[in-house]
Order: C-alpha cells, then sequence, then structure tokens
C-alpha cells in the first residue's frame, strides 16, 4: 500500500467515534492500521461503501483474495483471526456464499423468526421481575449485564437448542471473539473452548434432534445437489450465528437505553406518541452503530475508486483489505447534516448500514429488530422513573474495535 501515514486503529476502542472522525477527515476511502500492524483500507462514506459491498470485485474470502492471508502473513493468535478464518457464509464469496447463505435461510426463516415474539415477550417480563428484584431500596442496577445482556443470550440459545449448563460458557467465549486487544493466548484458548462447546451441541443434536436451528442446520441440505453443510461449515456458521446473534442486540438495546436516558425529550415524544418505538431502533442503529467497524473484505481485482463515485487517484490494489467503517458512516455530515451525531428519533433520514448491505446483509436483522421492539417499550413501561446512575461521559467502553457498546450500563430504577 505504501500510503506514508495510516490511520492507527485503537484495538481497545476507547474512542470509537473520536477515530470515526479521524478516518472521515481523511477522506470516503483512507488507509488504516489494524491490530500487529495488519494494513487495511477504511470505507466512511456511506454511498461509497455501499457501492463496494455490492460490487462481485469485493470479495469476503481471504483464501482466495486476500494477500496478507495467502502469503501466510497472518498468524492464528491474531486478535481478528476468527473474524477471517472461518468458513461460513460471513467469508465466503460468490457462488460458495449463495450455497452456504441458502442453506442457512432454509433453517433460520421468518416463519421461525415470527413465531419467537410470544417467548421474547415471556424472556422479557421475567427478566423485568428480576430487574425489579435488584433494584430494591433504591439499589444501582446495571442494566447491560441484567436485561440488555441476558435477553439476546437467552433468545439465541433457545433458538439454538442450547443446554442451559452451557450459558456461561457461550458468554465468555463470545465475549472473548469481540475482545480485539486479546492476548495470543487469549485467542488461542477462546477459539478452542468455542469449537468445543459448538462441537458438542452439534454432537448432542446429532443424538437427540430437536425443533431448533441447529438440528435445522444438520438436516439442510441443497434441493439441487443435495449436499448439505460439512462438518467445518457447520461448526463455523454456529459460530457466526451465535456470536453475530446476540453481541450486536445487546448493543443495540444498551445503546437505545442509554440514548433514551440522556435525551429525555427524545423519550418523551416516544411516550407522548410523536415517535415510535421503531424510529428509536433505527436512530440508534444510525448512530451507535452495534458494530463499529466490520473485518474485512479483499479488492478480486485492483478497484479504481473514481469508477465507484469515489476520490480520484486512489486505488485500492487487488488483494488489499477493506474495513466496513460502520460507524463512521452512520454519522457521515454529507449524508445526515451538521446534526449527525445527534441522536433525533425525528430525523427524517434515518437509513443506516448497521446490519450491512448486498448479499452479505444481516440475516439475522429481523430477530434483532424484533427483540428491541419488545424489550425497550416493557422496560420504559415498567420504570418509567429510570434514570442513569452515573454520568455519560463516566461510562466505559467495551473492549473492542468491533463492538460499539458500554461495559456496564449503571441506573436507577425510579
Amino acid at each position: 500500500m505504501g500510503h506514508p501515514d495510516p490511520i492507527v486503529i485503537d484495538p481497545t476502542g476507547r474512542d470509537i467515534h473520536g477515530e470515526a472522525a479521524r478516518i472521515r477527515e481523511r477522506g470516503p476511502v483512507t488507509p488504516v492500521e489494524l491490530p500487529d500492524g495488519v494494513a487495511a483500507w477504511a470505507v466512511s462514506d456511506p454511498g461509497l461503501l455501499r457501492r463496494l459491498l455490492t460490487d462481485p470485485r469485493v470479495s469476503k474470502d481471504p483464501r482466495r483474495h486476500w494477500s496478507s492471508w495467502i502469503n501466510g502473513e497472518i498468524a492464528p493468535e491474531w486478535p481478528l483471526f476468527t473474524w477471517v478464518a472461518v468458513q461460513n457464509m460471513f467469508t465466503a464469496y460468490g457462488g460458495e456464499h449463495k450455497r452456504l447463505r441458502a442453506l442457512v435461510s432454509k433453517a433460520f426463516t421468518a416463519r421461525r423468526t415470527a413465531a419467537l415474539q410470544p417467548r421474547i415477550e415471556e424472556i422479557t417480563r421475567n427478566l423485568l421481575d428480576r430487574v425489579e428484584r435488584a433494584g430494591r431500596d433504591g439499589r444501582v442496577v446495571d442494566l447491560r449485564e441484567d436485561f440488555c445482556y441476558p435477553l439476546p443470550i437467552q433468545v439465541i440459545s433457545e433458538l439454538f437448542g442450547l443446554p442451559e449448563d452451557q450459558g456461561a460458557e457461550l458468554r465468555a467465549v463470545v465475549d472473548g471473539i469481540f475482545h480485539t486487544s486479546a492476548t495470543p493466548e487469549e485467542v488461542t484458548d477462546i477459539y478452542t473452548r468455542f469449537y468445543a462447546a459448538l462441537a458438542r451441541l452439534v454432537a448432542l443434536k446429532r443424538e437427540s434432534p430437536g425443533d431448533d436451528l441447529t438440528t435445522a442446520l444438520i438436516a439442510a441440505r441443497d434441493d439441487e445437489d443435495g449436499t448439505r453443510l460439512s462438518e467445518q461449515e457447520l461448526l463455523d456458521t454456529l459460530v457466526l450465528m451465535v456470536s453475530a446473534g446476540h453481541e450486536t442486540t445487546v448493543n443495540l438495546l444498551d445503546n437505545a437505553v442509554h440514548a433514551l436516558l440522556t435525551h429525555p425529550d427524545q423519550l418523551a415524544l416516544v411516550r407522548d406518541g410523536g415517535a415510535s418505538w421503531d424510529d428509536v431502533i433505527e436512530e440508534t442503529l444510525r448512530v451507535e452503530a452495534p458494530v463499529a467497524s466490520l473485518p474485512l473484505r479483499y479488492a478480486v481485482e485492483d478497484l479504481v475508486m473514481e469508477e465507484f463515485g469515489g476520490p480520484a487517484g486512489v486505488v485500492i490494489g487487488k488483494g488489499e483489505a477493506i474495513l466496513a467503517a460502520y460507524a463512521a458512516a452512520g454519522r457521515h455530515p454529507e449524508r445526515y447534516g451538521d446534526d449527525a451525531d445527534r441522536f433525533d428519533v425525528t430525523r427524517v433520514d434515518k437509513e443506516h448500514l448497521s446490519f450491512g448491505h448486498g448479499v452479505h446483509f444481516c440475516l439475522g436483522a429481523p430477530l434483532g429488530r424484533l427483540e428491541a421492539r419488545i424489550a425497550l417499550p416493557a422496560l420504559f413501561d415498567r420504570f418509567p422513573g429510570l434514570r442513569p446512575a452515573v454520568p455519560g461521559q463516566e461510562l466505559e467502553p467495551v473492549d473492542s474495535f468491533i463492538s460499539n457498546g458500554h461495559r456496564s450500563l449503571p441506573v436507577h430504577l425510579r
């Protein structure tokens, strides 16, 4: 790449929006340095990003299209290794992606998502009862820990038929996947434990199938040629769906609650019917993308940015890596105006890329939206006097430049 001065991405994600602003200032596409000096291009302009995400000359398969991977420069201890090494639809390209996505879509249907609604409502009620007990006598409650986190993990666990006694281990390993400043030892440990847990799950479901997504994925076959997911694809698909299926929704809930508590005028609008919960959800997804930056995509051939409506003279070379800078795109002033950083549920243009775009658009987006649509009104109805227990600037971000949320969300219920 040879760019003199890439922006070095902070692996701990201490200031995601400050960093996003610096990336935008450098232009719609700019060189960045990922952990361990790995080079990539960050794309922050929403229009350019949308065009790249739908172009067949942009791949997600490192084995075929990432020079650094092909040359053996990427070690298994790299903190983002799991993100690029998995063999599932997340890292597949072309016909291979189509095959995997079709198999997974067969299992993860709109009907299956819609059928979860009563169960999500029940889980929400139970969690709110727990929150109420935890907040007795004016005690501070950590809403991320006691509500935003357990809701999606319970939904995803039931969806996949995970035994309850595996919940804690699952949570630990998923957190590890998003921990982008992890040490090599931690990376290896997480990787091993995650696969062990999922292999146990698959063995269990082969022995005693259930009405769950794991069983459906084991059974899914391509009608045309009868192929199924290979064992590695099956495990890697579970890795993707379990980790993507809960961390992102946790952040959506956490960020929405935090935004409403720190913008009481906006909450009042929603309560008075001046805006809907869908407005809250979409504006939260725009202004606080649950996934701040998503690794990685690769140029299948030299990509001349000018051809994509990008800056003149910039070429993403064949085999170079691309980082989708969703947090930067969601607050782009050219798209959303000078107040792009502001949380405003009445904003006319709340369209965003936070679930991705194109063939890799998030398969779980309807489920994430459904969970938020149930959980948020239920929380604010149960605790109309909910208020933050610490000033917003004291909240700690999660230790990740991928995952955008808070380590804790302390509140008073009344």
